[in-house]
């Protein structure tokens, strides 16, 4: 089966990028290219949107599927991407799939189908009618409970592994390690696995992980690079520095609800014009501000470069 990329090499470091806003809520296409420019200068190894952190339930079809033509061509052949191309509905999936597809994307991210809570013979349906309509791209599982009310069980990743040769892994958004190792136990080295979730990232490498889609890496790009840089040559001990030191980053990105936190971030370091989030989250309150001055501060040594990339106009805010 030929694919655009082998999926085996979708591994490292994979920024889910958050969506970038203008002032007024519009999509801001020049935004996201200046982000996806900053994050491959800063060596990530691929690139997601659509993902949680990119607010993809507030976003229409069509809306998806004009940014992942835009990812796409800002990333050519720089590095992997694999965007976020399911909904809670198959009909939008499948549309915005075969966008993602047609864009010339390296894998598709589903997510499970959310707030139905699907039993898990229901979940393999669903991945099997994507696995089957799109033969030639290879498959993601998306899975993130405490977003979707289900959590797609071990047993079901590998009976899709098993049964459909473009179903090639899942992003594991769970906090359960139990489930990660059973998930690689199950399905072996082959299947792809990355943590999605930020304080796992380097422990999930120890179980097999082929790298993680780390939300700080919105925000840290270096360091998550180095991170998994330093793994693979065996430096345990960098890995392992680097891995405590972004704490206090991770803890910035939730001290109100993600990408909020994050937009923040990129906002007052330049990198986009406007902090906008969709309805119906909100920007940043001022004691969650205050918050996050004291976490980034904490945390800024872990901060990556951003000059060369500013916006035009840009000026620095106050402290």
């Amino acid at each position: 089966m030929k694919f655009r990329t082998d999926p085996s090499q979708i591994k490292g470091s994979i920024a889910p990028l958050m969506s970038p806003f203008t002032a007024d809520g519009a999509v801001d296409h020049a935004g996201l290219t200046n982000l996806v420019n900053w994050q491959l200068a800063s060596g990530t190894h691929g690139i997601s949107l659509g993902g949680s952190t990119g607010e993809p339930g507030s976003q229409t079809i069509a809306g998806g599927a004009a940014a992942i033509r835009t990812g796409a061509a800002a990333v050519g052949d720089r590095g992997a991407f694999m965007p976020g191309t399911g909904s809670a509905k198959l009909d939008e999936t499948l549309e915005l799939t075969a966008a993602a597809r047609d864009a010339g994307v390296d894998a598709a991210l589903i997510i499970t189908p959310y707030y139905a809570r699907p039993t898990q013979e229901a979940l393999y349906v669903w991945y099997k009618t994507v696995a089957e309509e799109f033969p030639d791209l290879p498959i993601v599982a998306y899975n993130v409970p405490s977003r979707t009310a289900v959590d797609i069980a071990p047993e079901t990743i590998a009976r899709l592994f098993r049964d459909f040769d473009n179903f090639v892994g899942v992003k594991e958004t769970t906090k359960d390690f139990e489930h990660f190792s059973r998930v690689l136990q199950l399905c072996g080295p082959e299947l792809l696995v990355w943590s999605g979730i930020e304080l796992l990232c380097l422990p999930l490498m120890a179980l097999g992980g082929v790298g993680y889609i780390s939300a700080t890496s919105n925000i840290a790009p270096v360091a998550h690079v180095e991170m998994y840089n330093a793994w693979m040559a065996g430096d345990i001990e960098t890995a392992r520095r680097i891995h405590y030191g972004l704490h206090p980053l991770v803890d910035l990105l939730f001290v109100e609800t993600n990408p909020a936190p994050g937009k923040w971030v990129l906002e007052q370091r330049g990198l986009i014009e406007s902090a906008f989030v969709r309805p119906p989250l909100i920007t940043p309150t001022d004691a969650g501000i205050a918050r996050m001055k004291t976490l980034l501060a904490a945390g800024e040594q872990y901060l990556s470069p951003v000059d060369g990339f500013q916006v035009a106009g840009f000026t620095p805010k106050a402290a």
